[in-house]
């Protein structure tokens, strides 16, 4: 992830109270809870200390066998890290970033310095509009194609954050459904594999993370097959425009210059983004990690892509379908993922920021 610069640091007491300033971090951290996250597992947690917010992963929340390496976790602590960063910008503060910035703790993901007052961000309100409005839509997709200039302002958004969105050519996606089949028949052969997804799917208000099964598609043959959540086999195969569902779905991979921790973060970054984007743009999308949990599968998805860049994550885009919008996954409460401590040398009360709305 790209460090923001800027040539002076403000006081930044400037124009705040601490408590004032501890709130406005508290609340960009309680922003940071609907951020999305691999099956929802939303593994990090945020300390607010004085004029910082510091973003942690949550190994407790890792998943040992679907994401081994940690690469989805640390990309889904990406997704919160910007989510935090847009509600700062719009509530008009000024801010620096830093990734990954300790070699003793691998679990410190970011500290967020609040450098004072700013006007503002034109362009973050809207996102920050949008992260109340952002789901996972794994319906269907309206019958009507997404015009490619629909698409810029996913890539311009990606960039922006230091990665890519490569959108797949037509000619590409049979080579994409095979990897996707290709991680399909390698992960489900694996009992560990299936054990570990069938913890994280719930019956709907069950718990406040998860996959709930009201989230969930019944949808037929598709270009790009959907991870099969329940285990019970999707239809495999490749099929022509006119059998499938959903054939105006465009596929988007969010593609990272490199392929280490700060590459993953970067990656998570530019996946909300890009979410945040189509969310403002009125574009669905639902993440496709399964496109690149499995070894082989992300390399024949970097081959497709040209072996150009590492492969982060799947999106997959579209128009909504009419109709009533599909569930949102619930989120946990703020304070079990948000602590706010005193700063010793002020007299300042702790803070509890309040709950997330769900």
């Amino acid at each position: 992830m790209r460090t923001q610069q800027h040539p002076q640091r403000n006081d930044p007491t400037q124009g705040f109270t601490v408590a004032a300033v501890c709130r406005l971090l508290a609340r960009a951290a309680v922003a940071a809870v609907h951020a999305p996250s691999v099956l929802n597992t939303q593994p990090w947690r945020w300390r607010i200390e004085h004029d910082t917010a510091l973003l942690f992963a949550d190994r407790d929340r890792g998943l040992s066998t679907i994401d081994p390496d940690g690469r989805l976790l640390t990309l889904s602590c990406g997704t919160a890290l910007h989510h935090a960063c847009v509600t700062l910008a719009a509530e008009g503060a000024d801010f620096t970033v830093e990734s990954l910035p300790s070699n003793h703790d691998p679990d410190l993901m970011a500290v967020v310095h609040y450098d004072g007052p700013a006007p503002p961000s034109p362009a973050a309100v809207p996102l920050a509009d949008a992260i109340m409005k952002r789901h996972s839509d794994r319906r269907s997709f309206a019958a009507r194609p997404v015009p490619d200039e629909a698409l810029d302002p996913l890539r311009g958004a990606a960039e922006r954050c230091g990665a890519h969105l490569q959108v797949t050519w037509s000619r590409d996606l049979a080579d994409i459904a095979a990897a996707a089949a290709l991680a399909a028949d390698a992960e489900f052969t694996d009992p560990a594999y299936r054990a570990e997804l069938a913890a994280w799917i719930r019956r709907p208000g069950e718990a406040r993370d998860g996959v709930p099964t009201d989230t969930l598609s019944d949808a037929g043959p598709r270009k790009i097959p959907l991870r099969d959540f329940r285990a019970i086999g999707y239809p495999s195969g490749l099929h022509s425009d006119t059998d499938v569902e959903d054939q105006y779905a465009r596929y988007g991979i969010v593609v990272t210059d490199g392929d280490g921790p700060g590459d993953w973060l970067t990656g998570g970054v530019a996946l909300s983004a890009v979410l945040l984007t189509a969310t403002v743009e009125h574009l669905a999308t639902s993440t496709m990690s399964d496109l690149v949990e499995h070894e082989t599968a992300r390399q024949a998805v970097r081959r497709t892509l040209g072996g150009v860049g590492y492969p982060a994550i799947g999106v997959r885009i579209g128009i909504p379908a009419d109709g009533a919008a599909p569930a949102r996954a619930p989120r946990r409460l703020a304070r079990e993922v948000v602590e706010v401590l005193a700063d010793p040398l002020w007299d300042e009360p702790a803070l509890t920021p309040p709950p997330a709305v769900r």
